[in-house]
């Protein structure tokens, strides 16, 4: 083993270490490791800098604008509101009517955006028709993860793995190329979860907040509001005590719900963090003035959060240029249009790059402000992430570890390397971060791939597919850290019902993936 090797395995256990304590945001976390790569000389300044210019990390922050667009339309909002029964429906009768219009939606947009706007609604309404909110909201984040693995713009570790794809000179991959396993893995997902939320999912929990402030909220005016903090919330690991919330948003903090725990003493020893929830008294004043900001990524209060009306024409507007953006990238990839069109690349890149700018000139977001529509430390990570795979592949590391799965593959072959490799993305995936996860991962299967002499397409699809589907814990996935707080879900409740998804899925995937991208020879 060499020392560059040796060097590069330390640090990425130190990257690893630092992301399981979250004592920083990902982004600088591994802007820190590849830092120290450069440094080293284990990669170059060029290959440091490569990612920040990748189409498909670029791509990842023109679908952030996208996604904007759609959401400040109003269009989704009015969807699901058609689409939720009235009272007398069963759970499972509302969640056959919801979820698989969820992952329909998530298909074709970030998925933040869709449970953001999604899961105030319901839990609004499952109030009024007497459902409890636990039995919709992580089904919510699981329908939206499902989606995303259907198609190409589905979720940023998709376009990661294209842009990696790209940057080694390989073709990557179409708009629905993901389409084939994710189609199969998304109706199957679906079903356990109507079947199964029933017995594994919690019922409905006492509001003890919201029984106490009862009295109070008639006297005052005030009312119960829950927030949940965004990336861009001024007190992030700060202790309550030493953050003056309600001197800056004139709204009393009652309750704090963190990574599954409730608390409601001693609040202001509670260093605040990322997705927490915070249940506030508060007026309608807070929320017409921080009901649309960027420092909460969510708010619901038991109705309709006060927004300004929406002109209907930018429903259509925003529905449409979604279509033409879904279309026109599907149809660009076709050989009779790269022949007809041979100096412009009419891909998902193109399409973005053109949707959002009308966007901003239709005003669908503020044009003003479009840089806080924008995750800069996810973007930040997927660049990195870059580099990363380039260290990894220059020290010898990928190749190191390619011959250890083939080894412990044995007997079952490439089939049972793509099992492993699935399960060791998967793993760092529930543990840390999705991006993180496709970037320690994709120079692993492309070393893999070629100790075996076969295609490495089988093993890139597995990837995406196992550094999206994380069920089984909140932080694996944004989403499901959202709906924790919201639905008061404990840590237990995921694993309950995630864990059997994770299995389902994985097997489906390791399953199917070969029979559809046979391990042919390179």
């Amino acid at each position: 083993m060499t020392f560059e090797i040796i060097f590069v395995l330390l640090a990425l256990a130190g990257m690893l270490t630092a992301l399981i304590l979250d004592k920083m945001r990902p982004g600088i976390v591994l802007l820190s490791v590849v830092v120290v790569f450069m440094a080293a000389g284990i990669i170059t300044p060029k290959q440091m800098v490569a990612g920040f210019s990748n189409r498909g990390m670029i791509t990842v922050a023109l679908l952030f604008l996208v996604s904007e667009g759609i959401r400040q339309s109003g269009a989704l909002s009015a969807v699901v509101k058609k689409l939720l029964p009235g009272k007398g429906a069963s759970v499972t009768k509302a969640q056959m009517r919801i979820l698989p219009i969820v992952s329909g939606f998530s298909a074709f947009l970030n998925n933040t955006p869709v449970v953001v706007i999604f899961a105030p609604i319901l839990k609004n309404w499952s109030k009024k028709v007497g459902l409890p909110c636990t039995k919709f909201l992580i089904p919510l984040s699981y329908a939206t993860i499902l989606g995303g693995l259907c198609t190409l713009i589905g979720t940023s570790t998709n376009l990661v793995v294209h842009g990696m794809m790209i940057d080694r000179g390989l073709e990557g991959l179409k708009m629905f190329d993901l389409a084939y396993i994710g189609i199969p893995i998304t109706v199957v997902g679906l079903a356990f979860i109507i079947i199964a939320s029933k017995k594994l999912l919690p019922e409905a929990r006492p509001d003890s907040i919201e029984d106490e402030e009862e009295e109070r909220t008639e006297a005052t005016g005030q009312h119960v509001v829950e927030v949940v903090l965004a990336s861009r919330f001024p007190g992030l690991k700060r202790k309550l005590k030493n953050f003056d919330f309600k001197r800056r948003y004139g709204a009393e903090v009652k309750e704090i719900r963190q990574g599954g725990q409730v608390f409601t003493e001693n609040l202001g020893e509670v260093r605040l963090q990322q997705g927490d929830t915070l249940v506030l008294l508060a007026d309608d004043a807070f929320t017409r003035t921080w009901g649309d900001s960027s420092v909460f990524l969510m708010m619901t209060n038991g109705k309709e959060i006060p927004t300004r009306p929406v002109p209907q024409w930018k429903k259509w507007a925003a529905l449409t240029l979604l279509i033409i953006m879904i279309v026109g990238a599907t149809i660009g990839e076709l050989p009779a249009m790269q022949e007809r069109f041979p100096n412009v690349k009419l891909d998902m890149f193109f399409f973005a790059s053109v949707t959002a700018v009308v966007m901003a000139w239709l005003k669908l977001f503020p044009p003003k402000k479009y840089t806080k529509y924008i995750s800069w430390d996810i973007l930040i990570t997927i660049a990195c992430a870059f580099a990363i795979s380039a260290a990894m592949e220059e020290s010898g590391l990928a190749a190191l570890i390619a011959n250890f799965i083939k080894s412990v593959s044995g007997s079952l072959g490439a089939w049972g390397a793509l099992a492993l490799l699935y399960l060791v993305t998967l793993i760092i995936t529930e543990l840390i971060t999705n991006n993180a996860a496709a970037a320690l991962a994709f120079p692993l299967a492309l070393e893999t791939a070629e100790k075996f002499g076969v295609d490495p397409m089988p093993f890139f699809i597995a990837i995406c597919i196992a550094a999206s589907a994380g069920f089984a814990t909140p932080i694996g996935y944004q989403t499901n850290l959202i709906v924790q707080g919201a639905g008061n879900y404990k840590f237990t409740d995921f694993i309950k019902i995630g864990l059997p998804m994770d299995i389902i899925v994985m097997v489906i995937s390791v399953g199917l993936i070969p029979l559809i991208w046979p391990f042919t020879a390179a």
